[in-house]
């Protein structure tokens, strides 16, 4: 019975992606490739709507990825989406420990946020920021336990899994896709908090202005 669990828990766990081997080696080969660019800020049209399926895998994507990962570094994010450099695609790309101080480093192509059962519904009521809106941080609700599905940069399926503060990146960057910031979530006087955190705050990365 005992072989039985583990050979079944090994088919479970091969359906996930492997995000947790050679994150630094993976990590810095994308990001001397890609070239860093600022970030947009909330009021940002872009950051306000649902952006576009990605249909085409290829070398733009490739080198949108490794863009991705050199921006995310600059502005010393854990997690970032293609909005968020003012790019209509639906792609987020991630460096993040999960509460057990494990590594993930990887990338997502038009992700998909799995729908819960109540039963693995646990809320957990952490501090939360974004990049989009720098220097602003608030308490926020979320499941500490996400999966998320998607595709590669080659377009093959994909399914990412994570606990804790990994959860909270993956639900996170996935919403930022769909037109939503955190901030989107807040009660309104949190809401107003967090914008006057960032209206008195100064971002230590490039940002773009809006007009």
């Amino acid at each position: 019975m005992a072989q039985q669990d583990t050979d079944e828990q090994t088919q479970i766990d091969d359906e996930f992606v492997v995000d947790t081997e050679d994150c630094e080696e993976r990590e810095v080969a994308h990001r001397e490739r890609g070239t860093s660019r600022p970030i947009t800020v909330v009021g940002n049209p872009v950051l306000h709507r649902e952006c576009k399926d990605v249909t085409e895998f290829g070398d733009e994507l490739a080198q949108l990825i490794d863009d991705m990962f050199a921006s995310q570094k600059t502005a010393e994010g854990v997690g970032l989406a293609a909005n968020q450099i003012g790019v209509d695609q639906k792609v987020f790309v991630y460096d993040c420990m999960d509460d057990e101080g494990v590594r993930h480093v990887g990338h997502v192509v038009n992700p998909v946020l799995q729908e819960l059962p109540a039963e693995q519904r646990h809320l957990d009521e952490s501090n939360e920021g974004c990049l989009s809106v720098p220097t602003a941080y608030a308490e926020l609700a979320r499941p500490d336990y996400a999966v998320v599905h998607g595709q590669d940069s080659q377009g093959n399926p994909i399914k990412v899994r994570g606990t804790g503060y990994f959860a909270r990146c993956l639900q996170h960057e996935t919403d930022h896709l769909y037109g939503f910031l955190y901030i989107d979530k807040l009660s309104k006087r949190d809401r107003k908090d967090a914008l006057r955190q960032m209206e008195e705050g100064t971002p230590r990365y490039p940002v773009v202005a809006n007009d």
